[in-house]
């Protein structure tokens, strides 16, 4: 089986579905950490190392994928991963000791971004990647936007218990479509395909561009509740910011999803990292309200809107789904590293003036690492859905 342009719906709707499905305790953070708190009564420490185990475990299911997924058919692959993603879901929600709960987080975790990496292998084989990666997304946002909605109101009523079962019960309504993934392991993740392995020094900056855009976006969002919190904004103003911000982002992603390859992909890509440093410039110097909403607003729908772009770029390098399996590690790496390295340039000097323009720097560094990591034919033409 050779990974083809597979253009099914029922392969998207795999696609979208079950790479929503598998982050959504990190994507809902905020209204699980708050119930942790208040119903087990944790410290913040242990609900930061909660949510590090769980972003942790997703993103070493890279590991043994870089075996997997050249001998194992994908169709068992991802049913022993949403079976494992169920069941421990459900024991999740049963326990009631600190660490067994981390446990069963963790093993949550790790059969999601076994899952994960299969949704991102097979995008990379759709017709429209970009058009893939955008609904690959969107569906992220918008199940990320529900579940913050709905979760207070379950936990309200049920308990934290409520939160896991429904992450069950999701998982097991879209299991049926695991018949949707390829047959077989990928003939060319064992070296059956005759496309030529691209150049390693294109591998290497594709990868470095991801992780300065994550390790960027991740110290920018991470504090930029304090930024507004600096300027003088309430905590309920600038949630209610952030709350809009997040809709921009399932706007970002869903015109990302409906430009696709029509035009030019270094153009969507020179815009929107463009457009992201010019927003994290915007929140220099203590913003007032109008020019922090702005760039809330501006960098999350950025941020949405190139990455689809981004990913169909590594997907161009390695049709087999083993560079975009090491892109899930790449991702969790940013996401972590981003945060640290924002809290120590903010404490070098108790403001964000190092912060910022560190981090827009960095987002105009790595456009020209994904720039040029693209093969030359593939930035000749542009074609419609």
């Amino acid at each position: 089986m050779t990974l083809s342009r597979n253009s099914s719906p029922a392969l998207l709707a795999a696609v979208v579905l079950f790479a929503a499905i598998t982050p959504a305790v990190l994507l809902t953070a905020p209204a699980i950490a708050s119930q942790l708190a208040v119903q087990l009564q944790l410290e913040p420490a242990r609900i930061g190392d909660l949510f590090a185990v769980e972003l942790g475990a997703m993103s070493l299911a890279t590991l043994p994928s870089l075996y997997w997924l050249k001998r194992v058919d994908w169709r068992l692959a991802g049913l022993l991963a949403a079976l494992g993603f169920i069941l421990a879901n459900l024991a999740s929600a049963q326990a009631v000791d600190y660490h067994t709960l981390l446990g069963l987080r963790g093993l949550s975790a790790f059969c999601g971004g076994s899952l994960m990496i299969l949704c991102l292998s097979c995008a990379a084989g759709m017709p429209n990647p970009s058009r893939a990666y955008g609904i690959w997304v969107l569906g992220q946002l918008v199940l990320g936007a529900i579940g913050l909605a709905l979760l207070p109101r379950l936990y309200q009523a049920y308990g934290l218990g409520a939160g896991y079962l429904a992450l069950a019960a999701l998982m097991l309504l879209a299991l049926p479509l695991v018949r949707a993934f390829p047959a077989g392991a990928s003939a060319v993740a064992r070296g059956g395909s005759q496309q030529p392995a691209p150049a390693r020094w294109k591998v290497l900056t594709a990868i470095l561009g991801l992780f300065g855009f994550y390790v960027a976006l991740s110290a920018v969002w991470t504090f930029v509740g304090a930024i507004g919190a600096r300027a003088g904004l309430s905590a309920t103003l600038g949630g209610e910011v952030l709350a809009v911000a997040t809709l921009a982002g399932i706007v970002g992603a869903g015109c990302a999803s409906l430009i696709g390859e029509r035009w030019r992909r270094e153009r969507q890509l020179v815009a929107g990292f463009s457009l992201m440093a010019l927003a994290i410039l915007l929140l220099l110097g203590d913003p007032p309200l109008a020019r922090f909403a702005l760039a809330a607003l501006l960098f999350k729908f950025t941020w949405t809107y190139a990455l689809p772009f981004i990913l169909a770029s590594l997907a161009e390098l390695d049709a087999s789904g083993r560079l975009m399996s090491l892109s899930n590690l790449v991702i969790g790496a940013g996401l972590a590293l981003g945060p640290a390295i924002g809290g120590r340039l903010i404490g070098a000097d108790g403001s964000f003036q190092n912060l910022l323009p560190a981090a827009a720097a960095l987002t105009v560094l790595a456009l020209p690492l994904i720039l040029g990591s693209r093969p030359r034919a593939a930035t000749a033409t542009p074609h419609p859905l």
